[in-house]
């Protein structure tokens, strides 16, 4: 009896409650059990449980194991338990390509094709459909798919079409063979206009080759002129877009197309497409976008009296300003005359939609202002950077006062066209600076916060206005009010994060005075914590060590204890390494040495805080190179200072003829020198093994490995 129960238990326990004791023998054990039970509610939930599974333990073998499993659900039982097998197979589509018996799971799955059920066969079609990216090439799924597609069943046909889509996008050879049934079907007078609808986006993956885009385009062309519903329009035109960006072929048509619908068209719908379908173009080929095509969407912007159609249009525009295409736009033509007036109307629509009542369209205004500024340097830049700089303050004070979704998503967008234009026009950052202090004493917590990030891009890339806004960032961080919220714990660490950055590694007492006293009222450790791995981050490893310190007695686990200690012990070690200078080795060789003493210190703690389930191994490892690289600095100063306290000998020319070796002139430091070579050889291949061990690892952790093998 208690046998049963605990099995009972196991099998139905939630999936985060019984399953992490298990392996994934056991865990794939566990599910079949549920798969081999009498009861359809526990098969059902034996298979929806599987993604879980292939989740945690993606392993190919137990993955090949599963999935024939659950091919054999899907062989001999009921429909219901085949669309849970589908819905399976869908959610673990990116799993698929690891079953290694890929014939015999198909031929599982395939049997039930032949199935007298038209929702039986549905169902199989949708999931040989689903399994098209590894089965492309199946003669018999392609074969029953046109054979379905004449079913007179609407369920089955509408099965066929999404696993022909499918397979379009897979297989050359089906893509080839179908393409004629379905331009067939299309132009069918007996296809009822729904099913033409449905099946007009299967012509997005006829790109295999020349000849099957150019019949599919043609095809295309003639339904856009024979069907002009609204439906017809949109759901062809989009197709046609699809097709011309995936087999990139007549795309600046198909943006003359698209511009010529979203111009003449009275229609809403069909213009709201037309605006999706360019940005969309803008966003994947903006260099084929030529002068005529963006004067033109100009013009439509500027004379529409609709605001969510100026929105779409400016927004286009914004995308493009951002590429190649605007430089295009602003050059002359060969043998052109040169002028002004060949960038009016963009420049006249930017200026007018910058200081516009709709927030997005501002937004967008100024972006194309800020890009404008950035990219085109023989413009006269003047009346624009006056634009472009009072635009993005109007924006600022306007967004920053608001906390709502759509304010927040403004003000992120004109700040990062502020932290743009300060890099490309140093000359305008003090405004920038002064324009973003002045706002970050009024406006909202969620502003401030985006305000403080805006002010640490800007002093990270022109370090001299540090000075200049500390001043105000130590008085606020003083008022900044001592709730419990999130918004000011965020607040709290964004700030602190700011003056880190402009104080430039050097904090006087009197900041570091301010934020302690401020976190003292502050009872999360969670933000005390992000504020010292923010010092870390910053240089200011002897805050960070003193947060640290702070923190010991606050944790519950002696393994969070370990890990705090290790991060003070590191904090004081790098901290050592700032008293390094450039002429006084004996100085460099003491603050190494300390600086050692922390590390050893720092990685008993570290290993201390490993555990079976955390073991961080790669912190160790690092850890290791770290105190390995200090150590050969350290061998290679002595080494060099030794050519001072140990010549060469007066007879070392004659032991250098002698031996045939030239070096040995050099004396004993030769050898010295051959060995701490040797030694940053070793160093060199370490991180390599480690950054080769950490494919997993984060794109800025993988850099930074990279660098110490290049140095």
């Amino acid at each position: 009896m208690a046998t049963g129960g605990s099995g009972a238990r196991s099998f139905l326990a939630d999936a985060g409650y019984g399953e992490q004791e298990l392996d994934a023998n056991s865990a794939l054990m566990e599910l079949d059990k549920g798969l081999r039970s009498g009861k359809l509610g526990e098969q059902c939930e034996a298979v929806v449980r599987f993604p879980r599974l292939f989740q945690k333990y993606p392993f190919p073998i137990l993955i090949n194991s599963a999935f024939l499993k659950l091919a054999d659900v899907f062989r001999v039982g009921n429909n219901f338990l085949r669309l849970c097998v589908l819905k399976v197979t869908q959610q673990s589509e990116k799993h698929l390509e690891k079953i290694l018996n890929v014939d015999e799971f198909v031929k599982r799955i395939f049997s039930v094709i032949h199935s007298n059920d038209p929702v039986a066969r549905a169902i199989t079609l949708r999931m040989l459909g689903s399994m098209a990216s590894i089965i492309p090439g199946q003669k018999n799924a392609h074969h029953s798919i046109r054979q379905s597609l004449d079913s007179h069943d609407n369920v089955e046909v509408e099965a066929a079409i999404f696993a022909a889509s499918h397979f379009s996008a897979q297989s050359k050879d089906f893509a080839a063979g179908i393409c004629n049934k379905i331009g067939e079907m299309i132009q069918g007078l007996a296809t009822p206009v729904d099913l033409k609808l449905k099946l007009i986006p299967i012509l997005q993956h006829m790109h295999h080759d020349a000849i099957l885009a150019s019949n599919s385009r043609h095809l295309l062309q003639q339904l856009v002129t024979s069907y002009p519903s609204t439906k017809m329009v949109i759901v062809t035109l989009h197709t046609f877009t699809l097709l011309a960006a995936s087999s990139l072929v007549d795309i600046p048509k198909q943006i003359q197309l698209l511009l010529q619908y979203l111009k003449n068209d009275p229609r809403k719908a069909v213009k709201r497409l037309a605006i999706q379908d360019l940005k969309f173009l803008a966003n994947k080929t903006p260099h084929t976008w030529n002068r005529d095509n963006i004067q033109a969407l100009c013009e439509c912007a500027l004379q529409t009296p609709y605001d969510s159609l100026k929105l779409g249009m400016v927004s286009v525009l914004s995308t493009l300003s951002g590429s190649i295409s605007i430089k295009q736009y602003f050059n002359s033509p060969p043998g052109a005359i040169s002028g002004t007036a060949r960038y009016t109307d963009l420049i006249k629509l930017a200026q007018e939609c910058s200081y516009h009542s709709n927030r997005g369209i501002a937004a967008h205004g100024v972006t194309v202002l800020t890009n404008i500024v950035a990219s085109c340097q023989d413009i006269d830049p003047l009346a624009l950077e006056k634009d472009a700089v009072f635009g993005l303050e109007s924006l600022l004070v306007l967004s920053s006062q608001d906390s709502s979704a759509g304010a927040q998503q403004t003000l992120k967008t004109a700040l990062s066209c502020m932290v743009k234009l300060a890099k490309c026009r140093p000359y305008l950052s003090q405004s920038v600076v002064e324009s973003l202090l002045t706002q970050l004493h009024s406006a909202q917590d969620s502003a401030r916060i985006c305000l403080c990030h805006c002010l640490a891009s800007v002093a990270m890339q022109l370090p001299v206005l540090g000075d200049g806004m500390l001043g105000d960032l130590v008085e606020l961080y003083k008022v900044i009010g001592r709730s419990t919220t999130d918004k000011q714990q965020e607040l709290l660490v964004a700030l602190a994060t700011v003056i880190f950055v402009a104080s430039q590694k050097a904090l006087s007492p009197e900041v570091k005075t301010v934020i302690k006293q401020q976190l003292e009222n502050v009872s999360n450790g969670w933000t005390v914590y992000r504020i010292a791995r923010q010092a870390s981050r910053m240089g200011n490893h002897d805050m960070a060590q003193e947060l640290y310190q702070s923190l010991l007695t606050q944790v519950a686990s002696e393994h969070f204890y370990f890990w705090l200690n290790s991060l003070k012990e590191f904090s004081l070690a790098e901290q050592c390494l700032t008293q390094l200078q450039e002429d006084d080795i004996a100085l460099a060789l003491s603050a190494i040495a300390d600086s050692l003493k922390s590390y050893h210190k720092g990685i008993a703690s570290l290993t201390a805080a490993s555990t079976p389930m955390n073991p961080l191994s790669f912190q160790c490892e690092f850890v290791k190179l770290r105190i390995d690289l200090l150590q050969s600095f350290s061998q290679l100063i002595c080494t060099c200072n030794s050519l001072k306290t140990s010549p060469p000998p007066a007879i070392a020319a004659t032991i250098a003829m002698a031996s045939g070796n030239d070096l040995q002139r050099c004396g004993r430091i030769s050898t010295q020198m051959k060995q701490s070579m040797e030694d940053f050889k070793n160093l060199a291949t370490r991180y390599g093994d480690l950054y080769q061990s950490s494919f997993d690892a984060d794109s800025t952790t993988l850099r930074n490995i990279e660098m110490y093998p290049e140095h």
